[in-house]
């Protein structure tokens, strides 16, 4: 049994792309007159804060003090979204861009299983985006931890900017990355790419120990003081200048792997700006996402969950 650090004056602030995602549950009996796809009769809907939004819900439930920066659009999902993270009592400066639609993924799920699923999104506005970045400067000196949350909508332009800036205010910063181009992210203290993201990166690798050479090349390059690749049923292994170190994936039902990354970043930011080393953050993440897996799309793990498993 190892004691979980206390984490209610930890203060994370989370910065990226924000989503609404809805759930439409519904009973698959019969196949449409016209087209070979099943028909579903929605009984009830959900709405669920997604994207850098669950982060900050992840990183909440776990105890912290949390605040969220981003872009939604003037409109019903964006209002939505703000309700749903008032309720989850996070402090948000959601920037509204009138020429934005807030992004939504529309899941549509029959017999518990996603039969579909719906994307709305466009880019935010460059002005939206600056003033963003002024209201970021501004809130560095009441955080501990700073997590860049990127789903590659256009929220986080100006992440070279941040990073900079947070380093030398002091402050740890995680990324969540996303793309091929990992450059901008040069300087953060942690990356958290899954194994697909690290391929399209990296290119493909034959055994662990050409992973950790270009893993520990790319940490190199990039200046970073770790790299946590999450890799699904390989657990996950974090590559730092002083070794390697990996957690096997947890032996339990997986039903829904989506929002397991928002998880992982957001226990890691919790537990490090709670005193934890990056080994024993790590530790933490693979069991709170062990937990997530088995729960239905974006969810979070309590910290009363956390100390169940420990």
């Amino acid at each position: 049994m190892s004691s979980l650090p206390e984490t209610s004056a930890t203060r994370i602030l989370v910065v990226g792309d924000v989503m609404l995602d809805r759930y439409w549950f519904g009973d698959v009996s019969r196949i449409s007159p016209e087209a070979p796809v099943p028909v579903v009769k929605v009984e009830r809907t959900e709405e669920r804060p997604g994207g850098a939004a669950n982060v900050a819900r992840n990183c909440a439930a776990l105890g912290a003090r949390v605040a969220l920066l981003s872009v939604v659009g003037a409109d019903e999902a964006g209002r939505n979204l703000a309700r749903l993270l008032r309720d989850s009592e996070i402090e948000c400066s959601l920037h509204e861009d009138v020429n934005l639609s807030t992004t939504v993924k529309l899941r549509v799920i029959g017999r518990q299983q996603q039969l579909l699923r719906i994307d709305f999104e466009n880019a935010p506005d460059h002005e939206i985006l600056q003033a963003k970045l002024t209201d970021f400067q501004s809130r560095l000196a009441g955080c501990d931890v700073v997590i860049l949350s990127d789903y590659g909508k256009g929220g986080l332009a100006h992440i070279t900017e941040m990073i900079r800036l947070a380093r030398a205010a002091g402050k740890k910063v995680l990324v969540d990355p996303k793309g091929d181009d990992y450059t901008r992210y040069a300087g953060a203290t942690l990356l958290t790419p899954n194994r697909t993201e690290m391929r399209e990166v990296v290119g493909r690798w034959k055994n662990d120990s050409e992973l950790s050479r270009k893993a520990n090349v790319l940490r190199e390059e990039l200046e970073l003081d770790a790299l946590l690749v999450t890799r699904s049923e390989e657990g996950m292994t974090l590559f730092s200048a002083d070794g390697v170190a990996h957690e096997a994936a947890l032996a339990r039902e997986v039903y829904d792997v989506s929002g397991a990354g928002d998880t992982v970043i957001a226990t890691v930011a919790v537990m490090l700006g709670s005193g934890l080393s990056l080994p024993e953050a790590m530790r933490q993440a693979n069991l709170a996402a062990g937990i997530v897996v088995g729960k239905l799309g974006a969810a979070t793990c309590s910290l009363e969950e956390l100390k169940q498993v420990n």
